[in-house]
């Protein structure tokens, strides 16, 4: 994981970016994700106090609040970073895309598994909510302000209070969540 890759990631998706540097030094997102990564690494380094500390001094001058324990893949962006919340034992795949006020945390206050688990190539709206140990397959796109209590498969439009799959059905394809 680079610093370049993480830069490339958010000009791809964000059209206000206009240079890397502008990136590297104003996004706060960005500097959330830089954080926890370093906070990580102190955590899965025997340092977890001062892990847990550096993800609070990045929450402080973020307001990205990750977990030190939570586990992130690549080319994470968040954009406009105010508001974000990911819990410790959530699991964020790779090319991930979160807007601002996005919150992965737990439904119940219990041992182990806790927080969601996102795919790959996942984009969550603004102000979106997802709780519990639930699992949102690859190539969903979880619309702002939904709340997601239940898994999903790949390819999922998530919108709504509870959460539903909004996307077209082929007339032949069998409706999963009635079996």
């Amino acid at each position: 994981m680079s610093v370049r890759e993480d830069i490339a990631a958010v000009k791809r998706r964000d059209p206000a970016a206009r240079s890397s540097f502008e990136i590297w030094l104003l996004y706060s997102g960005m500097h959330g994700v830089w954080g926890y990564r370093f906070a990580h690494w102190l955590w899965t380094h025997r340092a977890k106090f001062l892990g847990r500390f550096v993800s609070q001094v990045t929450r402080f001058l973020t307001g990205v609040e990750i977990h030190p324990g939570a586990t992130i893949g690549r080319r994470l962006t968040i954009d406009h970073g105010m508001g974000i919340v990911i819990g410790e034992t959530a699991e964020v795949g790779d090319d991930v895309h979160l807007y601002h006020g996005v919150t992965l945390g737990n439904a119940k206050s219990q041992p182990g598994k806790r927080h969601p688990t996102l795919g790959d190539r996942i984009t969550v709206g603004a102000g979106a909510k997802i709780f519990g140990p639930v699992t949102v397959g690859d190539d969903t796109v979880v619309g702002g302000n939904a709340v997601v209590t239940k898994s999903f498969p790949a390819g999922s439009v998530l919108v709504g209070v509870p959460a539903k799959d909004v996307r077209k059905k082929a007339p032949d394809q069998t409706d999963l969540y009635s079996i």
